[in-house]
């Protein structure tokens, strides 16, 4: 299903749901209470429900005056209402700034504040701290509270509730104008969303229609994704994914800005009681989940389809997840960017028969093949802005080089830090190719081999080192969870440092066992010619600092900052 050519609007593949499936199930959220058995109840929502109701919050934004092409900053926690929400604005053609909560108060206003928002829908506490604010969005004047409940009170900061907003979505005719809510087209823009900062200051990533659209037809048609599937949607945007493909969307009862600390046993019950076939995590969350399923027994066998994205999924991990699913299910790693998603996907057992074993020997982790429509080059490795397609160096196969890609997934511009357009957009007569920022190489089945960020790999005048690669050579020791590369000294004259996060329960304990550690994992390095000049190991204290949106990526720009400080 694709939409009409004349409204290319991302929501208006809800409508058609709405059409086909009204009494679907749309969404499930878990009630707070728990009930007197252990389990908790769900409030429904229905296609035809969410359709109607984001019609009529969209219907109330345009009569009171938000026009479309306005920017409107979503500051609702994760669940029913933000779907509704999302919806609605995008109905409204407004551009929706989506933003993670957990990036840090000061990355999270200048974010905010550098996007030039034309109002803030949030829930009281952020209208509070905008009001406090004020000066830094001097254009907000469009603002809506939400709270649990949709006739949340206005306080000092003025505006209007979401109660008022419905009421004036209502009070018109019941049936809609059609030339009431705008067409879109797949060129105008539908939301801008951030980057995760994982290697320098979030950037807001400008997404229009015709890019969400490209986006749910190759995610759909690679993973067989059908109307009726249910899924435990722990990534907050793949939710919205859900309800444009007839899928039911089950809220987890998690923090979506904490997946690693995630209770297992939430999800067990919410998969059980739903009889759930599909779940999209990051590598944070499932690896707590196997850990659980190993200590308890309990498995997930009606989960066929599993999706795990943000960072490298270990061939270990996928080895025992696969023990406690369907016998039949499809582990996929999804592997792209905010700026191209999706751009490849690799299956489990691809990972534990062929990638993963050559992965821990070093040579990268398999991303896999490229979606339908996407195309890739590997390129010489450049850190300054490529303004050309004919300013790049295609590398051989099996040479490491930096990935660009081109396709409808592919976003064109930054809206907030425009000036890493430069650094990040190749011009390519009327398409733009976006360098990923990952370093790694092309086999012969034209297959990606990540070996890890352009910005991590640590170089002196007579060798370079990439992260992943090297990482891997001491991660296969049985004691240590996840290691980091970072360089001491200033590139070009760095000395490589590896970090070490052991698992929590073979932490050594004591300057003695420590030192043991330390010496296990040198020896481990002058076995393999990619590690062999790593002398510097270290044990660090606690977890390594990670990403905010998937608790998987390292922040290794932190840990680099930490040994240069200390030395």
């Amino acid at each position: 299903m694709t939409t009409a050519d004349h409204q290319a609007n991302i929501a208006a593949r809800l409508s058609i749901w709405a059409k086909r499936i009204p009494g679907g199930i749309a969404i499930a959220e878990p009630e707070s209470a728990v009930q007197a058995d252990g389990t908790r109840s769900y409030r429904l929502t229905t296609f035809a429900q969410l359709d109607s109701e984001s019609d009529r919050i969209a219907r109330g934004l345009l009569r009171w005056g938000v026009r479309p092409g306005m920017r409107l900053v979503m500051l609702v926690p994760f669940g029913s209402l933000f779907i509704r929400l999302t919806f609605a604005l995008l109905k409204a053609g407004v551009t929706v700034v989506l933003i993670d909560p957990g990036m840090g108060r000061k990355h999270l206003v200048d974010c905010l504040a550098e996007s030039e928002p034309d109002g803030f829908v949030g829930i009281a506490k952020a209208q509070a701290i905008r009001t406090l604010l004020r000066h830094r969005f001097p254009t907000a004047r469009w603002n809506v509270t939400v709270g649990d409940r949709w006739y949340q009170r206005r306080w000092f900061w003025g505006g209007r509730t979401l109660g008022q907003i419905v009421a004036l979505g209502s009070s018109e005719p019941a049936v809609t104008a059609p030339d009431e809510l705008p067409t879109m087209k797949a060129s105008d823009n539908a939301a801008v969303i951030f980057t995760t900062g994982s290697t320098g200051p979030p950037k807001g990533v400008a997404y229009t229609h015709g890019t969400f659209n490209a986006q749910v037809d190759l995610i759909r048609d690679r993973y067989d994704i059908h109307a009726g599937s249910r899924d435990l949607a722990c990534f907050p945007l793949f939710g919205l994914f859900d309800n444009v493909m007839g899928v039911t969307t089950v809220i987890p009862d998690m923090d979506p800005t904490r997946p690693a600390d995630v209770n297992p046993e939430r999800l067990f019950e919410a998969i059980n009681h739903w009889e759930i076939d599909q779940a999209f995590g990051s590598p944070a969350l499932w690896h707590r989940v196997v850990s659980w399923c190993e200590q308890t027994g309990n498995g997930f066998p009606t989960l066929r389809r599993v999706l795990s994205a943000g960072a490298p999924v270990p061939a270990e991990t996928l080895r025992k997840l696969r023990r406690f699913v369907h016998p039949d299910a499809d582990i996929m790693t999804p592997y792209g960017a905010t700026e191209a998603l999706p751009v490849a996907s690799i299956e489990s057992r691809q990972v534990i028969a062929e990638t993963g074993p050559a992965a821990a020997k070093g040579r990268g982790v398999c991303v896999g093949t490229r979606f339908d429509r996407i195309e890739w080059k590997v390129i010489q490795i450049d850190d300054g802005p490529l303004a050309s397609i004919a300013q790049t160096v295609e590398m051989p196969t099996g040479k490491i080089g930096e990935l660009m890609v081109a396709g409808p997934v592919v976003t064109s511009q930054y809206v907030v830090r425009t000036d890493q357009n430069a650094f990040h957009k190749v011009v390519d007569g009327d398409r733009i190719w976006h360098r990923m920022g990952d370093v790694g190489y092309l086999d012969a089945n034209d297959q990606f081999w990540f070996c890890g960020r352009k910005g991590h790999r640590v170089r002196n005048a007579g060798k370079t080192w990439f992260t992943i690669p090297c990482e891997a050579v001491f991660n296969v020791h049985p004691a240590v969870y996840r290691s980091a590369l970072v360089g001491l000294g200033r590139p070009g004259e760095q000395t490589p440092v590896i970090i070490v996060e052991p698992h929590p329960d073979q932490r050594p304990v004591g300057p003695a066992a420590n030192s043991r550690l330390i010496k296990e994992l040198q020896e481990l390095a002058v076995r393999n010619p990619l590690t062999r000049r790593i002398e510097d190991v270290r044990i660090y204290p606690g977890r390594l600092p990670v990403d905010i949106r998937h608790n998987s990526k390292i922040f290794r720009e932190r840990l680099a900052a930490e040994i240069n400080r200390v030395g």
